[in-house]
């Protein structure tokens, strides 16, 4: 894919003084439901009016979405709005209705990266096409799977492409839906920095009191545009009602979030870079002064024990430490991976410094 630089025209094509923003329901539910959505966003910084026509859940039995007459939907609301319109295709049968219905952008949801299969079925559906086609992070944090999606897209002489990151899928319990794991985008960002990258914080918050929070780290992170549920009525939404938002939200977002300006003086840029390298190295000192009074009540326990004819190592109290540290990480955002490395090299040393209390022979 030595020709990436390409893939961004299609976004560079829009001329916007902002970051793409894609915004809509989960799912459309009806003609009235979608056209409403739709009209309440035509006048804000929405380009592209999303809404999911099929929906196959993860167990049978919930709402699967109306079918293709929701494409009829979205050609309305192009007419109407003139809005741009997208929906998720997931084989080659999703893919031909929505070219019939002039859909002006597709995307391949989570569920159909992971199968690269599908993935080549839609590919070869789309071969040649000037649509845009948007390709999310399959739901296993897996980054070979989302570029070898990528590459087939490409390699079926699609140019218009662009990526979507959506989180992914874990057994562990945190505060999001799907957990960011920003480095895997990060990582796309610099091999091909020249297709855009859309963030979907909707699914990887699962609840509508994070996206804002999500959405500014995105641009914080240099992404190009946010994908967005939205709903006039989110809590009576047919799915996904947690996560989706109102217009009235949405707008306000978009005035409060801070965009990365595309300019930036460089003596403003040094005098902010070292007002942060200041409160980081503020907080290193006091993050090692803290290490040193933790050693220090170490080394007390250390000779407690060996008072009392105690083990040093205690792999229950370490296990509790460490389960209690999970819990208060989750709760900060911080990766379990993470705390277990620093937590354990503390352990070691905590327990260096209990030795050391032990008198030699």
């Amino acid at each position: 894919m030595e020709n990436s630089k390409q893939m961004r025209g299609w976004l560079d094509n829009f001329n916007l003084p902002h970051p793409l923003v894609i915004a809509g329901p989960c799912s459309a539910e009806t003609e009235d439901q979608v056209l409403k959505i739709a009209h309440e966003l035509k006048d804000t910084d929405v380009t592209v009016f999303r809404a999911g026509v099929w929906k196959p859940r993860t167990r049978p039995g919930n709402f699967e979405g109306v079918g293709a007459i929701g494409l009829k939907w979205l050609q309305k609301v192009k007419k109407e709005t003139q809005l741009l319109t997208t929906t998720e295709v997931a084989n080659k049968h999703h893919v031909n209705l929505a070219l019939e219905h002039d859909v002006d952008i597709l995307w391949i949801g989570a569920r159909t990266t992971v199968n690269p299969f599908m993935v080549q079925e839609i590919a070869e559906a789309l071969e040649n096409t000037e649509k845009i086609v948007l390709i999310k992070n399959p739901v296993n944090p897996d980054i070979s799977l989302w570029l070898g999606g990528l590459e087939r897209l490409y390699a079926a002489n699609i140019k218009n492409l662009g990526l979507i990151h959506r989180g992914f899928s874990t057994y562990d319990k945190t505060k999001y839906r799907n957990i960011p794991e920003w480095q895997i985008p990060i990582e796309v960002q610099k091999r091909f920095p020249d297709i855009p990258l859309i963030c979907d914080p909707s699914h990887i918050a699962g609840r509508r009191d994070l996206i804002f929070q999500l959405s500014q780290l995105a641009l914080d992170l240099s992404f190009d545009g946010l994908m967005i549920e939205t709903h006039f009525d989110p809590d009576q939404a047919w799915s996904d009602a947690k996560q989706q938002i109102t217009p009235e939200t949405l707008v306000r977002y978009m005035k409060e979030l801070k965009m990365k300006k595309p300019t930036y003086h460089e003596k403003d840029y040094r005098s902010e870079l070292e007002k942060f390298r200041s409160e980081i190295d503020i907080l290193d000192e006091q993050i090692v002064s803290l290490l040193n009074k933790r050693m220090g009540v170490s080394a007390k326990i250390g000779q407690l024990k060996y008072d009392n004819d105690v083990a040093i190592l205690q792999p229950r109290r370490w296990k509790e430490v460490l389960g209690n540290m999970f819990l208060e990480a989750d709760e900060r955002g911080l990766s379990k991976e993470f705390i277990m490395r620093v937590f354990k090299s503390i352990h070691q040393e905590s327990i260096n410094h209990q030795r050391n209390e032990i008198p030699r022979p």
